[in-house]
């Protein structure tokens, strides 16, 4: 059975940010690397049972950047950041959905 979730064929590091390049002809979102960081869902970030953000913005560096990008199954991936968080698995499902490229902005 196919998935419906969009694959990304590429992803790059920049220093301000994190571009993904979908499966689809011609389709390239550029996430900043900081709102990236701060939307990070993992259980020191956000409250397991009540989604309470536990993250402080003001202690994410206004330069954060993403130094390594790894896989997890074929449904995310991890990123460690330059402020030594890597606790965070990003869904390709949500990054698609998140994607804030002018296709997807509409």
């Amino acid at each position: 059975m196919a998935s419906d979730i969009a694959v990304p064929a590429r992803i790059r590091r920049e220093a301000d940010a994190l571009v993904i390049t979908w499966s689809e002809p011609d389709h390239v979102g550029r996430f900043d690397a900081r709102a990236l960081r701060l939307a990070c869902r993992c259980a020191a970030c956000v409250d397991e049972m009540s989604g309470r953000p536990l993250l402080d913005p003001a202690t994410v560096p206004q330069d954060v950047s993403p130094v390594g990008v790894e896989l997890v199954g074929a449904y995310g991936i991890r990123i460690r950041w330059s402020d030594g968080h890597s606790a965070g698995i990003y869904t390709f499902e949500k990054l698609r959905q998140d994607c804030p490229c002018q296709r997807c902005e509409g």
